[in-house]
Formats: C-alpha cells, sequence, structure tokens
C-alpha cells in the first residue's frame, strides 16, 4: 500500500512540475525549464559567448526538476558551467548523482550531459576564459575557502 501512495505522489508531483515549469531568477531557483528543445547536435558553442546567464536543469533525489542560474564561458568550440562553493550546492549534487541536464539559453532548451573538469590546464583556459567574460581579474576570484566547480557540455549518450 506504502508503494501506490509513494507512486502516486510522485506521478502528482510531476504532473505538477509539468503544468508549472518555472525558470529560475538571478539567485531564485526554478523547477522545469520551459522552452523548445533543440534536436540537433552543437559542433559549436561559441554562440552562447553573448549569453551573460543560462539556465541549468536538474533531477533532484525526489525526480522533481531543479533549474538554477549559472554563468559559462566557451573555450574553442567547448562550452563549459562553473559553480562557486560547488560543495556547497544542491544542483552540483544532483549532477553528481544525474550527469543528464536541460540548458536553456535564449529561448531554447538543450538536453545535454555535464562532465566534470579536472584537469589543470583545461580549468586555467576556463579560469581565463571567464575572467575575459566577465571581466574581472582572476585573483579577484582565489579564496581558499571556496570550491569552485567546472564542467563540460556534451551530449548526452
Amino acid at each position: 500500500m506504502s508503494r501506490i501512495i509513494a507512486f502516486m505522489a510522485c506521478a502528482i508531483a510531476s504532473a505538477l512540475t509539468v503544468a508549472c515549469s518555472i525558470d529560475p531568477s538571478d539567485e531564485r531557483p526554478g523547477l522545469g525549464l520551459s522552452g523548445e528543445v533543440y534536436q540537433q547536435a552543437i559542433e559549436d558553442w561559441s554562440f552562447t559567448s553573448d549569453a551573460d546567464e543560462i539556465f541549468i536543469e536538474t533531477v533532484t533525489s525526489y525526480w522533481i526538476p531543479h533549474s538554477v542560474t549559472a554563468w559559462c564561458v566557451t573555450v574553442g568550440n567547448e562550452l563549459y558551467v562553473a559553480a562557486d562553493d560547488a560543495d556547497k550546492k544542491s544542483w552540483v549534487a544532483n549532477v553528481a548523482r544525474d550527469p543528464n541536464v536541460r540548458l536553456k539559453i535564449g529561448d531554447e532548451v538543450y538536453e545535454q550531459k555535464l562532465v566534470p573538469v579536472t584537469d589543470a590546464a583545461t580549468i586555467a583556459s576556463i579560469d581565463s576564459g571567464f575572467a575575459r567574460k566577465y571581466e574581472y581579474e582572476e585573483e579577484e576570484e582565489a579564496d581558499d575557502d571556496m570550491t569552485v566547480g567546472y564542467w563540460r557540455v556534451v551530449e548526452r549518450d
């Protein structure tokens, strides 16, 4: 009986989430992202250079969509996203559990996957890209108490 109740609760929550897509705004998180899903593979993400912020939708451990506002940068043709205080962000924990995400850039939604970046040389390039795009000194962002995480956007399997 409890499985039936749990299933019904999840079904109702999912239906409400779909019916109530709410995009995030600044520091306020949202639910499911609204917009048309872009169906083609992306070879060159440089079109995101003009986007100051994008939205990232993950799925919580309760199967409810959770979306946040994030900064992004392209290095070469690749798209990267970052999180300050990454070890404290719920969306980062969601990505660790399920790397499949939805990104909203402009009016389009892209179903992608986030892969953590750990290579020091790549991280240095990403740091430089963020500093150029968002016009800050790289040293300004250095904080020993802050864990910064970086992810590369790739196609889903």
